[in-house]
């Protein structure tokens, strides 16, 4: 009896999913034999492997999906032209997969589709989607630093604008200052001016050779 698994799906389980599941589609067999046989492989039940197909590994393989469908709906028109001629080709033209972005539209052969194609594709598709996840970090690091930069220099703003304030302040007091001296030196040189004309005006006198005092004009 195999053993029923309780650990994590891992990367191998879930592509030996997608591939046991994409081969039926393209076979047009039915999902439940697909998640019964993945079951079997990997010891988990046939629920388990369908409750994760649909939650979590249908989601990534859309393209893929939709290239087995194409596949199977073209082994379906070979079938019915094959008894009537056994020349016939059959030719198949897939629909434009814009879920992901990289293919267009063309006609493509058997070889072309084929699920390892797939897989391939699937994982080159990973590789180039974990390089733009390393840009999308390496660009948000150079935001964070870009971010800290521009406030580092918004506070050296405010600590200039705040040193540029008190040097107006200082050169207020001190042209303040300044207008007050001048003030003072110009009422001083007045006062001193009119002690000069008092001076002046008071009458002088000089003792002659008889000790009497005689006025000076």
């Amino acid at each position: 009896m195999t053993a029923i698994r309780q650990d994590a799906w891992s990367e191998e389980d879930d592509l030996i999913l997608a591939e046991v599941t994409l081969r039926h589609i393209r076979e047009g067999s039915t999902q439940l034999a697909a998640f019964e046989e993945v079951g079997d492989k990997i010891g988990r039940t046939s629920a388990a492997c369908g409750f994760r197909w649909n939650s979590c590994v249908r989601k990534k393989y859309e393209a893929a999906i939709s290239i087995a469908k194409a596949q199977r709906q073209k082994r379906s028109q070979y079938k019915k032209h094959s008894a009537g001629s056994a020349n016939v080709a059959a030719i198949a033209t897939l629909e434009q997969v814009e879920s992901i972005g990289a293919y267009k539209s063309e006609t493509i052969s058997e070889e072309s589709i084929s699920i390892d194609a797939v897989i391939r594709f699937l994982r080159q598709w990973k590789g180039t989607y974990q390089d733009m996840n390393r840009q999308i970090k390496s660009l948000e690091k150079e935001l964070r630093e870009k971010e800290d930069e521009l406030s580092g220099l918004r506070r050296e703003k405010d600590k200039l604008n705040r040193e540029m304030s008190e040097v107006q302040t200082d050169y207020r007091v001190v042209n303040d200052d300044y207008k007050a001296l001048i003030q003072i030196m110009d009422r001083a040189r007045k006062l001193a001016f009119l002690v000069e004309e008092e001076d002046e005006q008071k009458p002088r006198f000089k003792m002659d050779a008889n000790g009497n005092l005689e006025r000076i004009d």
